[in-house]
């Protein structure tokens, strides 16, 4: 099948733009690779020493040979994220794995990993994003040792990925293979779990409700089973090439996912330069690699922090993407999934449905996904359009199944729940921002109402609690980017705008902040760029002026007499409270470095985007 035209344009217009800084980038990753026969040869006896004076002796042996690989396992395993908490018996496996693949393997560095469900709504929410920087830089001081010939990257959740990726790229001479552990089964029905929520909001059930409610829906081990950032990660990390194939949606503690976490180590061991198909991660990430990221987003509802967290990710590649690319490839990507919130099916439901296999065979027949790239199984995409199973107990993989098991779940191509991807870029006097789609009902996808301006979300909690949001309204809720407050998500607004929209207003929300994964039925133009700490023009807006969202037209647009809008100063706010406390105050060097959202919200520079 001939690539879709759009695809095509798409990737030449972006391999374009990026031919001096990746071309940069790739001159420095080279020059980081060859030195030695491993990467362990360079060290002086008296390193090499300190580095496996801990290790059996058995080990030791093959470290001091200097030859045989050496792999860096680095992990964001803790017991408080059920996401993470499988990991703990990750590194066993992988070590006697590596053993018996002719390798060796040290568990080289912990990372951070914090849960956005736990902090939602709380102080520690604005150290979120960011902290996906500090996963970045703890990689790098996990592999700094230069100790190791390949990786194997721990990690599931909303910003542990990405910044596990944006490590791992930081080191892109060295062979990466990320290693998932898959979602939690099943438990209340994402229907029945968002109705308590409402319930709640109105003041109908107590706490005791919400909270049984809750650990019916959160109740075991693995990541959360919406589909929202984590679950997207794991998504991207397949149809990247990064993953085993068929791997991200198995469940923990089942034969099944630990022979694929056993394999990952066998996998990465071959990937060496002493294993005979070396390839760097560096060379793995290519422009193709990329868009089929932002294609496998699109075509399956997921979560507009990749509109931030891709940008940043293909950055530390040396690729130059934008928001204009993910709106172009929306306006051609099928959405073949409906996996709650955009859907009522979890993410268990879709990969028994044909999950990710059944996507990738379906988008590169028709000509959506670049084909011809490298992955850590092997030359060519297809590949993953396979599932593994057990085979009399040893792994294997099968063709993913040629129907979806489950058509209000999972469609082909050529009978899409949309002709596209549901994401828009949204354009106008208040700045560019980022619209998905997919959960809201078309009758809701045009909004034109007065403003209703708040400085954070529990402002607009409490006027809703006093009674004051009554009639049609866009809430406005500024100061919430990541040079004011480390741009949280932004939650605990959800239930209410449902409740005003289900009374019949026209709703919609309009916010620097993030909506994330799990944002629905509500317009929500988010990532509103420039934000308002940086002057932007949503720091101009006051209650009652006129706003027309248009999700259909791409527009974002305040009804007023341009004289008086250009007249109009921009609005400051105290943000002393949100800069201390819960650790708010160690961030601040991150805040006062962020990019804006659309150039990835990082605190950081590589050397090729250093002007």
């Amino acid at each position: 099948m001939a690539l879709h035209p759009v695809l095509a344009e798409v990737t030449t217009r972006i391999a374009g733009r990026s031919r001096a800084t990746r071309g940069a980038y790739l001159q420095r990753i080279d020059a980081a690779a060859g030195r030695g026969k491993v990467e362990r040869g360079q060290l002086s006896c008296t390193n090499l020493a300190h580095a496996f004076a801990a290790m059996p002796d058995t080990v030791k042996i093959h470290l001091k040979e200097e030859s045989r690989p050496n792999l860096a396992i680095v992990s964001a395993y803790n017991d408080m994220l059920s996401a993470h908490q499988p990991l703990a018996a990750y590194p066993a496996w992988l070590k006697e794995s590596a053993l018996e693949a002719g390798a060796t393997a040290q568990f080289a560095g912990g990372v951070p990993a914090m849960c956005d469900g736990v902090t939602q709504g709380q102080e520690g929410m604005e150290l979120s994003l960011f902290s996906r920087d500090v996963i970045a830089m703890s990689t790098a001081v996990a592999l700094s040792h230069q100790m190791f010939d390949a990786a194997l990257y721990l990690g599931v959740c909303d910003k542990i990925v990405p910044g596990l990726l944006i490590g791992a790229l930081s080191f892109g001479h060295l062979p990466a293979v990320f290693v998932p552990a898959g979602p939690m089964t099943t438990g209340m029905a994402n229907d029945d779990k968002a109705r308590i929520r409402q319930l709640y909001a109105e003041g109908k059930v107590g706490r005791d409700a919400l909270l049984e409610s809750e650990s019916k829906s959160y109740h075991g081990p693995g990541t959360c089973t919406f589909y929202g950032t984590a679950n997207s990660n794991q998504m991207l990390m397949e149809i990247m090439g990064l993953h085993l194939p068929g791997s991200a949606f198995v469940t923990p503690q089942t034969e099944l996912r630990e022979a694929l976490t056993r394999e990952a180590a066998r996998v990465a061991a071959g990937l060496c330069r002493q294993g005979g198909a070396f390839m760097p991660v560096g060379r793995l990430v290519t422009e193709k690699t990329v868009v089929n990221a932002i294609v496998g987003l699109l075509a399956t509802g997921g979560s507009t922090n990749h509109t931030m967290h891709l940008v940043a990710i293909a950055r530390a590649a040396g690729i130059d993407i934008n928001w204009d690319d993910f709106d172009a490839l929306s306006a051609v990507v099928p959405l073949l999934a409906r996996v709650y919130p955009n859907g009522k099916a979890d993410v268990n439901h879709f990969h028994a449905a044909g999950g990710i296999g059944f996507v990738i065979r379906e988008l590169i027949g028709a000509g959506l996904l670049h084909e011809d790239v490298d992955t850590v199984a092997g030359h060519g995409l297809s590949r993953y359009a396979r599932e593994p199973w057990l085979d009399n107990g040893r792994l294997a993989w099968r063709d993913s199944p040629e129907r979806s098991g489950d058509d209000t779940v999972l469609r082909p191509a050529s009978a899409p729940f949309s002709p596209d991807g549901g994401l828009k870029v949204l354009a106008g006097p208040l700045g560019r921002s980022v619209i998905k789609v997919s959960a809201v009902k078309p009758e809701h996808r045009v909004v034109e109402a007065p403003a209703r301006v708040f400085h954070d979300q529990q402002e607009m909690i409490d006027a809703f609690k006093a009674g004051t949001l009554d009639g049609d309204l866009v809430a406005v809720i500024r100061f919430q980017g990541p040079r004011a407050n480390g741009m949280p998500e932004l939650h605990k607004l959800t239930p209410i705008l449902g409740i005003l929209q289900e009374r019949g207003h026209q709703v919609a929300l309009v916010t620097d902040g993030r909506m994330s994964g799990a944002s629905g039925k509500i317009p929500a133009a988010i990532h509103v760029t420039p934000e308002a700490a940086m002057g932007g023009p949503i720091a101009r807006v006051r209650d009652g002026d006129p706003i027309r969202l248009d999700a259909n037209r791409g527009t974002l647009d305040i009804r007023l007499d341009e004289a008086e809008w250009q007249s109009r100063e921009a609005v400051t706010a105290d943000l002393a409270h949100n800069q201390t406390g819960c650790g708010r105050e160690l961030f601040a060097v991150f805040r006062d470095a962020a990019d804006p959202a659309e150039e990835g919200a990082a605190s950081f520079r590589h050397p090729e985007w250093r002007t």
